[in-house]
């Protein structure tokens, strides 16, 4: 079971399908291990099958009796659209009862919740957390900058979102968030590709340049060739049957004094001759 376990958590981001069948496989043989269903669920929740994660999560939280698949099984209620009910969950007194981390987790799943809900002042003021201002390199501190940044900008503030993109990204080491990105967004910056899909297609507003007030050499067009056959002249074709007469004459003086016939050589199939 540690065997698939293992590789489950090894392909989870990119193969996630495999993954999953360690996933299944570890539940064929210890569905009663926390751990497994655990696994089982947070595969499930990555390839967005909330339904079946959360049935999985509920299982490994009432094997275990610990709260800390919380924020994933809010996250799954959000997921489905059941927004009343991630925030009834987000509230409830376990909920109240977890961690730093695990907390400030699901504070980020709650606040996506009320952008969901067209919440966004609440969705900003939920992030606002004794968390926010002494967060560093903690390993939660890019995601709760980025969260707190993308909700900024929902509620239309993008140069106070712009700084706390600027932070997410210089917390994010391990590059969990698109900070980078955003940051080029909100100052205009675009990838363009300035390849032309056609490279032998011109502009059509060089056309209108002239190209040599800057020293360059416009192309010339090539040469027409004509198809005509080149004449021989009149002359010089008939020196030409003259010679060929001569040397076929000559050489059958040559074969008549010598006493040899010409003798027809015979073709085969095979290609080859007898004579």
């Amino acid at each position: 079971m540690a065997r698939h376990l293992v590789a489950a958590a090894e392909l989870l981001e990119e193969n996630p399908e495999k993954a999953l069948d360690h996933a299944q496989h570890a539940v064929s043989r210890a569905g009663r291990v926390p751990a497994a269903r655990e696994a089982l669920g947070l595969v499930l929740y990555r390839t967005g099958e909330y339904a079946e994660a959360l049935r999985e999560f509920r299982t490994a939280r009432r094997l275990s009796g610990s709260d800390h698949l919380l924020p994933y099984m809010v996250d799954c209620e959000r997921g489905l659209g059941r927004y009343e009910r991630a925030l009834e969950l987000a509230n409830s007194p376990e909920a109240q009862r977890l961690p730093e981390a695990d907390n400030i987790e699901l504070a980020i799943v709650v606040s996506g919740v009320r952008r969901d809900m067209g919440q966004a002042r609440a969705a900003v003021v939920g992030l606002r957390l004794p968390a926010l201002q002494k967060a560093t390199t903690q390993p939660w501190a890019a995601r709760l900058f980025y969260a707190y940044a993308d909700a900024l900008m929902d509620l239309g503030e993008s140069d106070e979102a712009r700084e706390w993109f600027v932070k997410a990204d210089e917390a994010d080491r391990d590059g969990e968030t698109d900070a980078g990105d955003r940051i080029d967004q909100i100052d205009g910056f675009e990838l363009t590709d300035l390849t032309p899909e056609d490279e032998d297609e011109q502009d059509p507003r060089l056309a209108e340049i002239d190209l040599s007030e800057y020293g360059a050499v416009q192309p010339q067009p090539p040469e027409a060739t004509s198809a005509e056959p080149t004449e021989v002249p009149a002359d010089a074709a008939a020196n030409e049957h003259a010679v060929s007469d001569g040397i076929v004459e000559s050489d059958a003086q040559e074969a008549e004094s010598s006493g040899e016939r010409s003798v027809p050589r015979a073709t085969f199939d095979d290609g080859s001759s007898r004579g």
